[in-house]
């Protein structure tokens, strides 16, 4: 009975070791040359493997196995440069969590806005909580990158491409800008609201996200929540605001869940309730 226990948890211990290895694999491989290079190794591999399998070739199978030790020499070979980069990470502590972390993103986010109400640059961001927005992700173009407010400042100045519409925060990645947002159709609203204040609304009341907009006209900081907006706020205010609706645990952990939804249920995606052309102006 004691030799079954100490099996079973030497399997369970190997299988959280392997799955620690690869996350940590896949998050240093990710969105580089490498994962490609890996992930098209992976496929011959995994095709000889099952051909020697379903139709007993033992010749190949012979090979695959006297080549695996060669195998092995080329990959390190191919991946020098991440494997270096792995072990430099993993010196100085940031590959496990250690090292010094960025801001929380709300803080971020308040330093992002209050540059572009300082240039009057108009700005339309919406920060995904538990509703997802994949709808709306798909009328714009995907960008998937890290949160830093030099990419916000470059997206919304007005010579660039994808400075009209939204930009879509999911956790700390920028998930995809030039999104378009519902128009909320209420008629009692001030008349000066621009369109990008009536989409910020319009999203809020279908939707749980929160979205922050900026007047291109006059540099005002609004936030748009639950059906309701408030207007010309200060950079701390928001900022206090930001903090209350998106502490960073309950941002991780909506950032996480999202991606195992998208791992469990591939590039399925929720129909776009939005069939607007405005692009959303000042």
């Amino acid at each position: 009975m004691w030799t079954f226990l100490q099996l079973d948890w030497g399997d369970a211990l190997q299988i959280v070791i392997l799955a620690v290895l690869l996350y940590y694999a896949s998050r240093l491989l990710r969105g580089t040359r490498g994962a490609q290079m890996l992930l098209g190794l992976s496929i011959v591999i995994l095709t000889l493997i099952g051909l020697t399998i379903v139709f007993n070739l033992e010749v190949l199978a012979w090979l695959l196995g006297t080549l695996s030790v060669y195998v092995a020499v080329c990959l390190v070979v191919i991946f020098q440069p991440e494997i270096r980069r792995a072990l430099s990470m993993l010196g100085g502590g940031s590959l496990l969590g250690g090292g010094p972390r960025p801001a929380p993103v709300a803080e971020r986010l308040a330093e992002s806005v209050g540059r572009l109400s300082a240039l009057r640059h108009g700005a339309l961001i919406a920060i995904e909580r538990d509703i997802a927005l994949k709808g709306f992700l798909e009328s714009g173009v995907p960008l998937d990158a890290p949160f830093v407010p030099e990419l916000l400042l470059t997206i919304f100045h007005p010579r660039t491409p994808l400075h009209d519409g939204g930009v879509v925060l999911r956790g700390d990645r920028v998930l995809a800008a030039r999104c378009l947002f519902p128009l909320t159709q209420r008629i009692d609203l001030d008349g000066e609201l621009g369109t990008r204040h009536r989409a910020a609304l319009g999203l809020s009341e279908e939707t749980d996200a929160v979205v922050v907009v900026v007047s291109e006209e006059t540099g005002a900081v609004g936030v748009a929540h639950g059906g309701r907006i408030f207007r010309d706020l200060t950079v701390e205010r928001l900022r206090r605001y930001l903090e209350a609706l998106l502490p960073e645990r309950r941002v991780r952990d909506i950032a996480w869940r999202r991606t195992l939804e998208d791992f469990v249920f591939g590039e399925h995606r929720v129909p776009s309730s939005n069939g607007r052309e405005d692009r959303h102006g000042a």
